[in-house]
């Protein structure tokens, strides 16, 4: 086939993806176009599905897709109404289920997996939280334990399944919990204070980030990218008080910040974007 007449058919197939052309004027380019016994470019699949692959399905698997789904609706709508012990089950079942199948997905729809993982970390910060208040454990003190449990989670799946995302949120959340901790643990905060609990944290991060880059340069961006955000936690934190503070001291402050993260990470551009990959 030339290359004039493969450009054609990806035009074909990008006007039918657009919806440009009707489907059934571009099943007839394409015949026109494709050589005799060539089969049809196969159509992009979200989750193993595409239009040639539902047009081609039997009953039984409808069947099957809508049986599972009824049951999950029937458990959503009970779940109130079951045990602590069968709450907890169904829950460690769908969990499961959610993990399993984005493992099966992994290596052929990275996308799909992404999406499928995403599910589940939201569930299980979900539904834990969700348990405890409802059977009257609402003190922030283990709700923020099971948030540092799920952090850990989040941080572990990042690392085994290679996606940065979960890795970074999982280290987010738990930069967050430590600032809980702070928050309830100083009685007066000062600047002073505030500073020395969290720009050393933002160093820690970034050394972290120098020594692990050699071995997993997308732990190493994960790292680099947590030093800079916690490099600003004193002034986020600020904010929140900003009457305590004085608000046009919280804008210097943070201004100053930006000033000197700038002027660090232009000097040492050139040891930095070695071990850096965005």
């Amino acid at each position: 086939m030339d290359d004039k007449k493969k450009t054609l058919i990806r035009e074909i197939e990008h006007w039918r993806r657009s919806k440009l052309l009707p489907e059934q004027y571009c099943d007839f380019l394409l015949n026109l176009y494709l050589e005799d016994g060539r089969e049809k470019p196969a159509q992009a699949a979200w989750f193993g599905l595409n239009t040639m692959n539902i047009r081609n399905s039997n009953w039984k698997n409808w069947l099957l897709i809508f049986g599972i789904l009824s049951l999950l609706c029937i458990a959503a709508l009970n779940f109130n109404a079951f045990d602590l012990p069968m709450q907890i089950g169904t829950s460690i079942l769908f969990l499961a289920c959610l993990y399993g199948w984005s493992g099966v997905k992994r290596e052929k729809e990275p996308p799909a997996a992404l999406v499928l993982l995403g599910m589940a970390s939201l569930f299980l910060l979900f539904i834990g939280v969700y348990l405890m208040k409802m059977h009257g454990l609402e003190d922030s003190v283990p709700v923020v334990a099971y948030v540092v449990l799920v952090s850990v989670v989040w941080i572990m799946t990042g690392l085994v399944a290679r996606f940065a995302l979960f890795h970074l949120c999982g280290w987010v959340s738990l930069v967050f919990c430590y600032g809980w901790l702070l928050h309830h643990q100083l009685a007066t905060i000062q600047w002073v204070t505030l500073e020395l609990s969290w720009v050393p944290l933002a160093i820690v991060f970034c050394w972290m980030s120098w020594m692990v880059h050699e071995k997993s340069r997308q732990t190493g961006f994960v790292f680099f990218a947590v030093g800079l955000i916690v490099w600003y936690m004193p002034e986020m934190y600020g904010m929140l008080y900003s009457e305590q503070y004085g608000e046009m001291t919280v804008q210097w402050l943070l201004l100053g910040k930006i000033v000197i993260e700038a002027a660090l990470l232009f000097f040492f551009r050139k040891k930095w974007t070695e071990w850096v990959v965005f």
